[in-house]
């Protein structure tokens, strides 16, 4: 019965060493998003300055070098495109967007819309460059949320598991 008692209080102690640590997950994967999500924004300037191509094809390539999350953005904007316009798009597939970014990230990634497919390539280029210093504030606000907070969730579950399995000792 004392084994028994003792494996309970051990996955305990596990358990919510694992709910602090996927807790301070989600802000090194925000992070990771928001720098992807500055690559992609790049790479989108690139395509619209130098090849013309039109926006849903360049969404599309973008989808398939970015990561899931990031990509799928891209690939729903796209889709919503044949029945919508480009800025509709890109603010609905911000907005249905299943990520880790803050209600701010997605604000600041919706600026974007404003002259998507309405003006020149000057003016587009010129709204990417926006939404990328935007996006490079939030970067940095994301990278000290991360460094404050990713060591105390993971401390806070460890403890917090302690503190439990010692008040059931």
């Amino acid at each position: 019965m004392q084994i028994l008692k003792y494996f309970i209080l051990f996955i305990i102690l596990i358990t919510c060493s694992l709910i602090g640590r996927y807790l301070s997950k989600k802000y090194v994967i925000r992070v990771n998003e928001l720098e992807e999500m500055k690559n992609a924004l790049n790479m989108f300037q690139s395509k619209i300055k130098f090849t013309y191509e039109p926006i849903p094809e360049i969404f599309q390539e973008i989808a398939q070098n970015t990561s899931k999350n990031v990509g799928l953005i891209f690939t729903s904007a796209k889709e919503k495109m044949k029945t919508s316009t480009a800025n509709i798009a890109w603010e609905e597939a911000i907005e249905e967007s299943q990520n880790n970014l803050t209600k701010e990230d997605k604000y600041v990634l919706k600026t974007l819309s404003k002259l998507l497919g309405q003006t020149d390539v000057e003016g587009q280029t010129s709204q990417i460059e926006v939404t990328q210093k935007f996006l490079e504030t939030q970067l940095r606000e994301a990278q000290e949320e991360k460094e404050k907070n990713e060591k105390l969730y993971s401390k806070l579950g460890t403890t917090i598991g302690l503190a439990i399995v010692i008040v059931l000792c």
